[in-house]
């Protein structure tokens, strides 16, 4: 649901060489726009060189990297604690993930969802070195990390379920003694687990703490940092900074808050669905995509199983991976508009299938978005303002697609900068449900000029850097959003 667009200003602390020195020390903050402290929940490291990955959860905000032996210098042999990614991944309902621990020590093994919330945990008091199969069961779709911590050592993976394996359980498969400390077995019951987890609520300080790496590392290895904070109950990730490491120094990760709209944080439709909005540029937006049977008059908006450009329908693709609450409902464009005339004005006046106070935008209103959007510089991939696909598009669903200004690449730079979060909930045509992962389309209340039935719409590609205003017949079936009166 969501980006914040990070700066990132790297310090290198230059003063002292490190060339005969044993380890390389990376400290990491968080600041906002106007340099007060963000807490970070977490930050990721990659090796770019030697194809690593550490992961530190809160309170660990420094990272320790040994000079491998290569100079004549003797370093210090750290035990191992590692988890390898879960497999599969995505799933539905359970997976496996493997932990290797290299030295004996109480372990403890948690599940977090995206905003910080202990789903489930597992520790023992003392877990011998060796490798163990522990199995993931969630009871509900979404995004997820699996922490495991040792010694001061933490590793993390993101997993992401899309089913329901029926409850929320982490068993390590074999004879291996559960025990949790007092503090532990409370955090269990679905309350904030604090030092276990990393990611619940934080002072607002920043003491450092530290995490060391057993992962090979050698002065001027290309390294690639990521942060993360939590703002506005949901995790925002930062841009990626890559370059050589070849001193100790610090990482300042500055936070542009994505807001909510001031005086409409939420809206809710006739059904009681509850949609949380964004404010971009001037224009107050739903972050979500409609989900309503009924207009606000109270009439019913009968369920399609077949395609018309006269009569209003709904359409569920409820074969999809993508939750409800997150594809939302399809609809034909009579639906969207339930009698009222087209139109192109700021504003539409069309309320349509929305809230009241709310109103189905004109196509006139999505190049306000969109050109709002390209003028703003940390929304352009890779400085094109043409480029603004990934700024809007959400973070997940897409299908993969390698290209760095592509919605379906989030290797370079991670998608939704703006927190419009546009879901690839694909279309309905005449021969069914297609395009799921591949592309977000949102109609407008505009006809196309000239051309009867024929609207306007915006639309998002999983492999094309641009956000474009497009028309399609009256008879497909597209996503929603709404604008505020």
């Amino acid at each position: 649901m969501k980006r914040i667009l990070a700066t990132i200003i790297v310090c290198c602390c230059v003063a002292t060489a490190l060339l005969h020195a044993q380890s390389v020390t990376v400290t990491f903050t968080g600041r906002d726009t106007q340099n007060h402290y963000v807490p970070l929940s977490r930050v990721e490291a990659r090796n770019l060189t030697k194809g690593w990955q550490e992961t530190l959860i809160w309170p660990d905000t420094v990272l320790v990297m040994q000079v491998s032996g290569d100079d004549g210098i003797e370093t210090q042999n750290f035990a191992s604690l590692r988890l390898f990614q879960n497999n599969p991944n995505p799933f539905d309902g359970t997976t496996h993930v493997t932990l290797q621990v290299g030295e004996p020590g109480e372990v403890d093994v948690v599940v977090t969802d995206i905003t910080g919330r202990v789903v489930e945990t597992w520790c023992t008091a003392s877990l011998q070195p060796g490798t163990y199969e522990i199995r993931v069961t969630l009871a509900s779709a979404g995004l997820y990390f699996l922490t495991a911590r040792q010694n001061g050592r933490t590793v993390t993976v993101k997993m992401v379920n899309r089913g329901n394996g029926g409850n929320d359980a982490i068993t390590v498969i074999g004879d291996v003694e559960t025990w949790c400390t007092a503090s532990l077995r409370r955090a269990s019951g679905r309350s904030s687990l604090r030092r276990a987890s990393g990611r619940s609520s934080q002072p607002q300080t920043n003491k450092s703490h530290r995490s060391a790496t057993d992962n090979p590392f050698d002065l001027g290895d290309q390294m690639e940092y990521v942060g993360f904070a939590v703002l506005n109950g949901a995790e925002q990730e930062s841009n990626h900074v890559t370059g050589a490491q070849l001193a100790s120094g610090t990482v300042i990760f500055t936070f542009v808050n994505v807001q909510p709209c001031a005086d409409f944080p939420t809206v809710t439709d006739i059904d009681g669905n509850v949609y949380n909005t964004v404010q971009i540029g001037s224009q107050c937006w739903m972050k979500e995509n409609l989900r309503t049977t009924r207009y606000e008059d109270g009439d019913s908006i009968p369920a399609g199983t077949y395609f018309s450009s006269t009569e209003p329908y709904y359409y569920d693709n409820n074969s999809t991976s993508i939750p409800l609450a997150e594809r939302g409902y399809l609809y034909n464009w009579p639906a969207v508009m339930h009698g009222q005339a087209a139109s192109n004005t700021v504003p539409s006046g069309v309320q349509g299938i929305c809230p009241e106070g709310w109103h189905v935008p004109s196509d006139a209103e999505w190049m306000g978005l969109t050109n709002y959007v390209s003028s703003q510089p940390e929304y352009a991939c890779g400085g094109n303002p043409d480029y603004i696909a990934k700024a809007l598009a959400s973070k997940l669903w897409w299908n993969s697609y390698s290209g760095a200004c592509y919605p379906g690449d989030q290797s370079v730079e991670p998608n939704n900068a703006t927190g419009f979060a546009a879901v690839p909930a694909g279309s309905y045509l005449s021969y069914g449900y297609n395009d799921e992962g591949l592309y977000a389309n949102f109609w407008s209340a505009t006809e196309f000029e000239d051309y009867p039935g024929i609207a306007r719409y915006l639309g998002m590609d999983y492999d094309a850097p641009e956000a474009s205003h497009a028309v399609g017949t009256m008879s497909h079936r597209f996503a929603v959003r709404c604008l505020r009166n």
